[in-house]
């Protein structure tokens, strides 16, 4: 079964030149179970998550330029209620909450986007989204109850005031709404959203929701596609060891879509069950975890290895649609009676202490705009999946090894291949999150009655290798792009490249040459990093900048960390705030420092930076700019978000107490108490 339906697929150019929405608007696009179509030809898109009301306006253009030349091309973006009307009938589409603004934004830059538009979102934020004062109208949350509808309806009526003339079918960048989000209750209450946004003018060309749970009752076909998704770790786990959970599941290729690892501090235990029509999905996923928030009691260190992992893995297993959350971390706007962070003092999804403000996530994009080294690592996955994707996309995923490994099982090559018929990707992952695979000798692999040569994949490896695709027989190197006449190939580390050409020209131990040389007769064999940065225009990295600091006051006695409600460890609190260590940073005299990431390694805790600003009355303020659960990486700060006024910074610490319920990385600095060791600009 097909339905007709209309997208905006980004040009395969990932540089600034690229072409604008007019001109790519609008085309017909058709799904079936393989993959969207458009115009004929099937695609392979990447989906990077951005929440726009968590970042300054003034940033929308240029994050959003950075996200597409990491390869995204689909935006997605939750419209947090709390967000816009946290007082009741006061609603806010000013600065950085102007969704409009947003999405003219991402229209100028090319990108379409997919709202989730609530009424529950979770996404870490106070309530899931869901504003105190509703919880005075005494109606049950995310159910049919006629008032709760009645507000959600009223709810997206404001959010149609800021998509009118934005839609897909009037050339704008909307192409798709979710309703809800982790919902597994009966799917009338999802359709219910559904009649109630189409009565109101919404008319998009499709509409989804997210394939986990399983809902109480069946969705009929065809209205609303399941998206699915998988992390590395989690911070809503209740326990505080290493290692727990399912999502060592996420490193091994399986023809199971969804995860039994995601939001169990909400779901609960899940089980791997297959919905009968998913096969007759086209196989996306909305969450696949570009990294992972902090909590209190939980903090995990996520790795660009793990994020690309994960991202292979689903590849290799079929899909064809991989959408990251998050692919651009931010902050939390302030809130006017509350702060507006998931926290276990709240009314509702009270399962979890975050930071007040940060939302980093360790995504490829960070808080601030930073790249971390997923960003690089997965740009080579997304130029085969924009250049090669129409080969890819019908391509059925089989799984020559079994799918259902236990915890660090290693007793063969975790390989999957994609094929039809003719062409061939084998996919191979020999890693897995804290796990110690072992090098694999004498691997034998084979596709379409090729075979490749016998090869010894070191620890840690993982690659694609082609098989009929683009002149070649076989390669023993990854394919990252197809442009202008030129094939470009990624060397796979500790795996020597062979190329057997399909005229049967043998071409062994090759080099890489870069981006300007050929190997062969139009093939280029590049390193990792050149991989990494092929079609980037970047400037040279900035002098790193050591800032003065002294310290004001010690710590003072020790808190008792008591757990909350929710049974884990809480959050400090203000009171708790008044014994920290207190220090002084000075900031640069040159104003044009003033532009700079603001890097503070310390270790402890947790850490808050304030900005000292003159009063009216000319005594010292301070407002808050910046928290940070300490996690093993530096406390990051935009310098250029600094308010006016600002003559210095205070970072207060709290002490690190090793036998506090915490799960802290092995990453991360263990010792008992606080010090700050460095400050830098960046």
């Amino acid at each position: 079964m097909k339905h007709l339906i209309s997208l905006l697929l980004l040009c395969l150019s990932l540089a600034p030149s690229a072409l604008r929405s007019e001109t790519l608007f609008g085309r017909p696009v058709t799904w079936d179970r393989h993959s969207l179509i458009i115009d004929g030809k099937r695609l392979c898109p990447v989906m990077g998550e951005i929440h726009y009301s968590r970042l300054p306006a003034a940033e929308w253009p240029g994050e959003v330029r950075k996200m597409r030349e990491g390869g995204v091309t689909l935006v997605a973006t939750y419209v947090f209620w709390n967000h816009i009307e946290e007082e009741e009938n006061r609603f806010d589409w000013s600065g950085q909450r102007n969704l409009r603004r947003f999405l003219e934004v991402c229209r100028d830059e090319g990108m379409p986007v997919i709202l989730r538009m609530g009424p529950w979102c979770h996404g870490e934020v106070r309530n899931g989204g869901l504003p105190d004062w509703l919880f005075t109208k005494g109606c049950k949350m995310r159910s049919r109850d006629s008032v709760f509808l009645d507000f959600t309806a009223r709810l997206y009526r404001q959010i149609y005031t800021q998509v009118q003339g934005l839609q897909w079918k009037d050339g704008g960048p909307v192409i798709a709404a979710q309703f809800d989000n982790e919902y597994r209750g009966p799917a009338e209450y999802l359709l219910d959203l559904k009649r109630i946004a189409l009565a109101i003018g919404f008319d998009l060309p499709f509409y989804t929701r997210t394939g986990w749970p399983e809902l109480s009752t069946p969705m009929p076909f065809g209205e609303m596609l399941p998206l699915y998704g998988d992390y590395a770790d989690g911070f809503w786990d209740k326990d505080v060891k290493e290692g727990v959970g399912n999502y060592y599941k996420a490193f091994n290729f399986k023809a199971f879509r969804s995860s039994t690892a995601i939001g169990t501090d909400v779901l609960g235990r899940q089980e791997e069950k297959v919905a009968g029509s998913d096969a007759d999905y086209p196989y996306f996923t909305c969450e696949l975890g570009g990294g992972m928030a902090t909590a209190y009691h939980r903090r995990p260190f996520i790795s660009a290895d793990d994020t690309y992992s994960m991202a292979l893995v689903k590849l290799g297993s079929g899909s064809n649609l991989l959408g990251y959350y998050m692919y651009h971390g931010g902050t939390n706007p302030t809130g006017l009676y509350t702060s507006l962070n998931e926290c276990q003092t709240s009314p509702f999804t009270a399962n979890n202490d975050l930071p007040l403000l940060t939302y980093d996530f360790q995504a490829p994009l960070g808080e601030f705009g930073q790249t971390y080294p997923q960003y690089y690592r997965l740009r080579p996955l997304h130029l085969f999946m924009q250049d090669f994707g129409a080969l890819l996309a019908p391509m059925t995923a089989s799984f020559p090894g079994p799918q259902n490994l236990k915890r660090g099982e290693d007793s063969g090559l975790r390989r999957a291949v994609r094929s039809d018929g003719r062409s061939a990707f084998i996919f191979v992952n020999n890693y897995e999150r804290l796990a110690k695979l072992k090098a694999k000798s004498g691997v034998m692999l084979e596709a379409c009655g090729v075979r490749l040569p016998k090869l010894t994949l070191p620890k840690g490896c993982m690659a694609i290798f082609p098989v009929n695709v683009a002149g070649l027989r076989y390669a023993t190197a990854q394919i990252v792009a197809q442009r202008g006449g030129r094939l470009y190939l990624m060397q796979i580390p500790g795996v020597p490249t062979t190329l057997c050409l399909a005229n049967g020209r043998l071409l062994q131990r090759l080099k890489p040459r870069g981006p300007h040389e050929p190997v062969a007769d139009n093939i280029y064999l590049l390193t990792p990093e050149e991989a990494e940065h092929l079609f980037l225009s970047e400037r040279a990295p900035e002098t790193p900048v050591a800032l003065q600091f002294r310290q004001e006051h010690n710590v003072g006695p020790l808190r008792t960390i008591v757990k909350g409600k929710a049974k884990v460890a809480a959050a400090p609190s203000e009171d708790d705030w008044l014994q920290a260590a207190s220090y002084i940073i000075s900031l640069p005299s040159d104003s044009a420092q003033l532009r700079r990431l603001l890097s503070i390694r310390y270790r402890g805790d947790c850490a808050r930076l304030y900005a000292v600003v003159p009063t009216v009355s000319g005594e010292e303020g301070h407002i808050l700019l910046a928290d940070n659960f300490y996690y093993g990486r530096p406390f990051l700060y935009g310098l250029w978000r600094l308010p006016e006024g600002c003559t210095a910074l205070r970072l207060l610490i709290l002490p690190y107490q090793p036998e506090a319920p915490i799960y802290l990385p092995r990453e991360a600095d263990h010792r008992a108490g606080e010090e700050l060791l460095h400050v830098e600009l960046r």
